[in-house]
């Protein structure tokens, strides 16, 4: 099978993919879940005119300087002034308390001066001075929050306010993470002279649920047949809406997760993409679960799971911003041209202040097996297939890792 480019192969993991269904789930836990339908406003706010500061609600054709008003009476916030104001009358108003009708402007407390029950205006007010409009926020019936918005702090607070106790979310997906590979064992366990301690495992976990997944961990499979068919039908078996298999998807003699999976029932999708670090990656459907073979070295790991995973799951879940972001960056250094495969060049952010562009450095060594080379990366500089080489200041598109939480 020839390499498949990156957007192509991107293309077909998201194709034909629907959005999860929909629950309803109380308000308080929807934050990070992603919103199912439009909100609309479910009452107006301010649903009256409302004062704005503290002082005295008044006429504005009264409000002059050195006018002598009678207080009449008070409105405070939930507990409102019931008559109306008339001519050269004052009432006592806090902020957040019923404008009373006849009234049209606050003068504030700072502006006034008391005598009795007399008022005195020291500052003219202008007509509507310090009063908030009733639907000065919002009106019943307004769209304010859109399907595929990942809720946050503020959403939660607007719904709220709109009288929402609760809102309609999309199901979290399930991902069911299988790490294969005899010489991989946990951390903190005994580890042989031919083992490593897994890492892919728990990056991939991360990853999952910082995008709103639910992880079914599957351990670690051994490199027989076996092993590996027993923990795809657990995945089948606890409906899995996706399969991610960490290891064990290239061409070697142990590398038998493909055959495992195609004696399981899958059609597969594609096998090896035109992409460094990453190429041996495997996408395919086992019925309704959506399956991603990555590589098993840690870096094209990770990389795989930002650049095919994250959209698989963020389409799953409906969100409007399903792709990867980029943006533009300068190369700090020379880079060498590129060959026929997509490359994703682990760099760091320089500091610049005599530049208006973000400068970009690639780190030295870009082996796909350094752990520590991938934890001090800000960002992945794309280079297409066949760039020539970049000299400093040459423009890049990079994908922020930083800006994403990876």
């Amino acid at each position: 099978m020839s390499l498949l480019p990156v957007a192509d192969a991107l293309a077909k993991v998201v194709a034909g993919v629907a959005p999860l269904p929909t629950e309803t789930i109380s308000l308080h836990a929807t934050r990070g879940r992603v919103l199912a339908s439009a909100i609309t406003a479910l009452r107006t706010q301010p649903g009256f005119n409302a004062s704005a500061m503290d002082g005295y609600a008044v006429r504005a054709a009264d409000a002059k300087e050195g006018a002598s008003l009678e207080l009449i009476g008070e409105s405070a916030a939930g507990h409102g002034y019931a008559g109306r104001v008339g001519e050269n009358q004052a009432v006592r108003i806090f902020t957040g308390a019923p404008v009373p009708d006849g009234a049209d402007t606050v003068v504030i407390q700072e502006h006034t001066s008391r005598e009795g029950n007399r008022v005195i205006v020291e500052a003219a007010a202008r007509l509507g001075q310090h009063i908030r409009a009733r639907g000065l926020d919002f009106a019943e019936g307004r769209e304010a929050l859109t399907s595929g918005t990942v809720i946050g702090p503020r959403d939660i607070a607007l719904a709220a306010a709109m009288n929402h106790p609760a809102l309609p979310v999309r199901r979290r997906p399930k991902v069911a993470i299988l790490a294969t590979g005899d010489e991989l064992v946990l951390p903190g366990q005994a580890i042989g002279e031919n083992q490593i301690v897994a890492s892919n495992n728990f990056a991939i976990r991360a990853l999952v649920e910082a995008e709103g997944g639910e992880v079914l961990d599957l351990g670690i499979a051994s490199d027989d047949f076996p092993a590996l068919e027993a923990a795809i039908r657990r995945a089948r078996t606890e409906k899995a809406d996706v399969l991610v298999t960490i290891g064990g998807a290239s061409v070697g003699d142990h590398d038998l997760i493909q055959t495992a999976l195609t004696r399981e029932g899958m059609q597969l999708g594609f096998w090896k993409i035109a992409m460094r670090p990453g190429k041996p990656l495997l996408h395919g459907r086992l019925g309704s679960m959506h399956i991603l073979g990555l590589p098993g070295n840690p870096v094209s790991s990770v990389v795989c799971g930002v650049l095919f995973l994250v959209p698989l799951l963020r389409t799953l879940l409906g969100r409007a911003d399903a792709g990867l972001s980029r943006r533009k960056a300068a190369f700090a250094n020379a880079w060498p041209a590129n060959d026929v495969r997509e490359d994703y060049i682990r760099a760091r952010f320089v500091l610049d202040d005599t530049s208006d562009i973000l400068k970009v450095e690639p780190l030295a060594l870009q082996d796909s097996s350094l752990v520590s080379v991938m934890q001090h990366a800000d960002c992945l500089v794309v280079r297409p297939p066949f760039a020539p080489e970049a000299k400093p200041g040459d423009i890049c598109e990079i994908i922020d890792l930083r800006a994403a939480g990876y």
